[in-house]
């Protein structure tokens, strides 16, 4: 049964495990635990084995729940194909190790996630140039490129500052550069803001946060767009370059990523991701409107310094970030006055989670400077504008009022008295 062009998003996921064919009439693709496939003949599997025909071999490279998902994903981003991995980390470092060579440079905003940095930083050591800019401004963005540049890596929303980068202007710069241009889209989820529209040729989601959405499965996917022309990229083996061009690079990525690094994602996660998955919208337009309301709020406590949300009209890039993201996204953070100890403001709070999640359907809160920053060192956090009073808040989808509530208390049982 062909879908509706009329149907939205969600009506779509719902029913694309149903309309691809499912065994035994289920509406849901079932668990493929088999480590193995076999062949009625030799000629099948070598087929398969070679890319001229459509199956599976080995399960480190893929099977068919990992399948449903990834075709649901590429709905998601409007894309022409996609490659699950493990989790997120794992799907960046496939994506880096895959297509990068040595001497090669990477232009990366300097806000992203500690552990991508980390692993940028890894990279660099094996002989990859880079350069980390401020990616809210093209033009820094512009400056760090070199002959040797072969992609640039951005995120839509940094955490935790939630900076918002310059993604229109890096996509057309891209394009103009012929550059591989690759963003994270985790912080806005695919509901929320497609980087297609923006050029992005490749799309990186961590599977573990709002797509799976229950807290219950780590997973993360590479999603190849469509836009770029793999006949410009510079590092395409050989053997890869398979039918046409746009299949090239997540060949080379399905192959020399997932199947050489062997960061698989197991098919029950798969499946629970794929079924999370199937009520994004619903979840993330209570989170997101959450969120809004409780930055707005907290932005007018007298205990609290600063308030970083894309949806309030004092962030920096809040007119760029209403009109890409069809909402703020769920994450916030916050900066008390000095007068008030963090630690304490956290244990004061009793509906909140004190956890280092994000995208969960339960409001989670963590410490930045003392936790997922610790190690990066004061001089680090202070060039990007994270004070040792900042909490980060990824906000779920509770009763309003019953956050607003918990915070409330926290604030008062942390005042000072005069």
């Amino acid at each position: 049964m062909e879908k509706k062009a009329t149907e939205g998003l969600t009506t779509r996921l719902l029913h694309a495990d149903r309309r691809g064919g499912v065994e035994h009439g289920a509406t849901h693709k079932p668990l493929h635990p088999s480590s193995a496939f076999g062949y009625d003949t030799a000629r099948e599997l070598v087929s398969v084995f070679k890319g001229e025909r459509s199956g599976h071999v080995y399960a480190r490279q893929g099977n068919p729940t990992n399948g449903a998902l990834e075709t649901k994903l590429t709905l998601l981003e409007d894309g022409v194909g996609t490659v699950s991995f493990a989790t997120g980390m794992a799907a960046i470092a496939s994506l880096m190790l895959a297509l990068l060579k040595r001497d090669d440079h990477i232009v990366a905003s300097r806000f992203l996630f500690g552990n991508t940095a980390s692993l940028l930083n890894t990279l660099e050591g094996l002989g990859c140039g880079l350069t980390l800019v401020d990616a809210t401004d093209a033009a820094d963005v512009e400056r760090a490129i070199t002959p040797r540049t072969r992609l640039v890596f951005v995120e839509t929303i940094a955490n935790p500052g939630t900076q918002v980068a310059d993604l229109e202007a890096i996509g057309r710069l891209c394009s103009e550069r012929g550059l591989l241009y690759v963003v994270d889209n985790t912080m806005t989820t695919p509901y929320l803001f497609r980087p297609k529209t923006v050029g992005a040729g490749l799309v990186v989601n961590s599977l573990t946060k709002s797509i799976g959405g229950h807290g219950n499965a780590l997973g993360g996917a590479v999603t190849d767009t469509g836009v770029f022309d793999w006949s410009r990229f510079a590092n395409i083996a050989e053997p890869y370059k398979k039918g046409e061009p746009r299949g090239w690079g997540l060949l080379q990525i399905r192959k020399r990523g997932l199947r050489d690094i062997g960061a698989t994602l197991a098919a029950d996660a798969a499946h629970r991701i794929a079924t999370g998955a199937e009520t994004l919208a619903l979840r993330m337009d209570r989170a997101c409107d959450n969120a809004l309301r409780l930055a707005t709020w907290l932005a007018a406590q007298p205990g609290v310094k600063r308030v970083n949300h894309p949806g309030l009209e004092t962030h920096p890039q809040h007119a760029n970030a209403k009109r890409w993201f069809k909402a703020g996204g769920a994450l916030m953070s916050f900066e008390l006055d000095d007068a008030r100890d963090c630690l304490a403001f956290l244990d004061a709070l009793a509906v909140v989670i004190k956890s280092s999640h994000l995208g969960d359907n339960r409001t989670l809160a963590i410490p930045v400077a003392h936790t997922i920053f610790w190690e990066m060192g004061a001089q680090r956090r202070q060039a990007m504008g994270i004070a040792d009073s900042l909490i980060r808040v990824s906000v779920g989808i509770e009763d309003h009022e019953d956050l607003r509530a918990d915070f409330e208390r926290a604030l008062q049982a942390t005042s000072v008295a005069a």
